[in-house]
């Protein structure tokens, strides 16, 4: 566990994860896409549930980043902690084998514990605290707390953060490297490789590529929603 910050230095991890209403959640789907992009050169794996944190460890020998979310997400999303939000959902992550606990590391209000208590089980049970957050106050507060890294995931997704744009959120991304002296993992909303070279450029320790690669409704929308009115029919 020690050497596996060190393992995804200036590395490409890729998000594999889909909600249980899509057609990928599928057991063998998800199987068959994490088997795809390790073949691809992912040198990480990002996974949603026990399930899929089983499948990742079984089939690779990759740094697995384990969360958990609930299988449908609420409305009122951008309010509540819903990604890993109880210690209970670490353990279970860890029981099932995740080498990195990945959790809301946002000021929202949290259920059953508090930012200090998960991260202290965490780190505990060896292994390593990685923070979602979407602020810079968030980003130093979680260092504070003692987490192993923190991760840009949560930027434009809470009421704390608006979208600025539809990339990837290089300033908090700097202010973060500047600010604290914790690794800083870049994700959200990566679509262009030329955005990975300026992530390390810019002190990123990794990078993590979901809907890039592994949402392919998401890739289609993009590109019909690019098709000029004049030729929709």
């Amino acid at each position: 566990m020690k050497n596996m910050l060190k393992k995804l230095k200036h590395k490409v991890i890729v998000s594999c994860q889909a909600m249980p209403s899509e057609p990928l959640y599928k057991e063998e789907c998800m199987t068959a896409m994490i088997k795809s992009v390790l073949n691809g050169g992912a040198q990480g794996l990002r996974v949603a549930g026990v399930r899929d944190v089983k499948i990742a460890k079984a089939i690779s020998d990759v740094p697995v980043i384990g969360i958990t979310k609930p299988e449908v997400i609420p409305k009122n999303w951008k309010e509540i902690v819903y990604i890993t939000p109880t210690i209970k959902d670490a353990v279970d992550l860890i029981q099932a084998g995740a080498d990195i606990i990945a959790f809301d590391g946002t000021s929202r209000p949290r259920p059953k514990c508090t930012l200090e208590e998960i991260i202290k089980y965490i780190k505990i049970n060896r292994r390593k605290a990685m923070a979602d957050i979407s602020t810079l106050e968030e980003g130093i507060n979680c260092a504070r707390l003692g987490v192993d890294v923190l991760s840009t995931t949560l930027s434009g997704y809470t009421t704390q953060s608006p979208i600025e744009g539809d990339g990837p959120d290089f300033k908090l991304l700097e202010a973060l490297v500047k600010e604290t002296d914790k690794p800083v993992i870049l994700e959200g909303r990566i679509w262009e490789p030329e955005q990975i070279n300026k992530a390390f450029e810019l002190g990123a320790h990794a990078v993590v590529i979901g809907s890039a690669i592994t949402r392919p409704q998401l890739i289609t929308k993009r590109f019909i929603n690019n098709v000029d009115e004049k030729y929709r029919v």
